[in-house]
């Protein structure tokens, strides 16, 4: 049977851009690189070589300075060389999102012990540009229109390498909106728990900011249960 690690590696490293998007939105598909593609081979071989099922932790779309370069979510390159052991030259810039979901991770008893247990990823896997900065599948009513069906494929392959499908723990509030919307449709999870987005805990409430790391961690452990 094939493991976590080989059906995430077939999936992520297949991924296509969609031909239609809206004027002046741009895509960013890391997975079209090499070295991207060997790095992801090392990630998910690294952590998921196993058919142990995972809780997903649902992001937005990657950014252009974290997953928008490794191909791993809230993973920049910096976390991808430091925390998870696995050099790479894809650049030295570090993510805001990366910084915080990697102390969680530290908190939560290191990438051993929690991507024994979790699996990073984002409802829309391939970064979204406009202007130049990130932008979100949702901030506009016609992106959603255009990208929904990638959506529903999206969150469907993924829940095939090994979800539990009990619970799901997403990433932003409105975020969560949309995939409890989808998730309507789909029936992939039981129950989902939402947290406040570590980009907006970064930017806007960085001196409450350990009150959210016992918020993530508290909500990692009652997933668990």
């Amino acid at each position: 049977m094939p493991t976590f690690a080989v059906k995430s590696i077939h999936y992520f490293t297949g991924l296509k851009s969609p031909s239609k998007l809206p004027s002046g939105i741009g895509i960013m598909n890391p997975y079209e690189k090499k070295e991207v593609k060997d790095t992801v081979k090392k990630f998910y071989n690294k952590f998921y070589d196993d058919e142990r099922k995972r809780i997903f932790v649902l992001g937005i779309n990657p950014g252009r300075f974290g997953g928008g370069l490794t191909g791993i979510s809230f993973t920049d390159p910096v976390a991808l060389k430091n925390h998870c052991g696995i050099d790479n030259q894809l650049g030295n810039k570090e993510e805001l999102s990366s910084k915080f979901v990697y102390e969680v991770i530290t908190r939560f008893g290191g990438v051993e012990k929690f991507f024994s247990h979790f699996f990073l990823s984002a409802i829309y896997p391939l970064a979204l540009i406009k202007d130049g900065k990130n932008y979100n599948y949702y901030d506009s009513q016609n992106l959603f229109n255009i990208l929904k069906p990638h959506l529903i494929k999206s969150l469907g392959d993924q829940s095939k390498f090994g979800a539990d499908r009990k619970t799901a723990i997403c990433l932003g509030k409105k975020n969560a909106e949309y995939l409890k919307l989808l998730n309507n449709e789909l029936g992939l999870f039981d129950r989902i728990e939402s947290l406040d987005h570590p980009r907006f805990i970064m930017q806007y409430r960085k001196k409450k900011i350990e009150y959210y790391f016992s918020k993530y961690l508290s909500t990692l452990a009652a997933s668990l249960n």
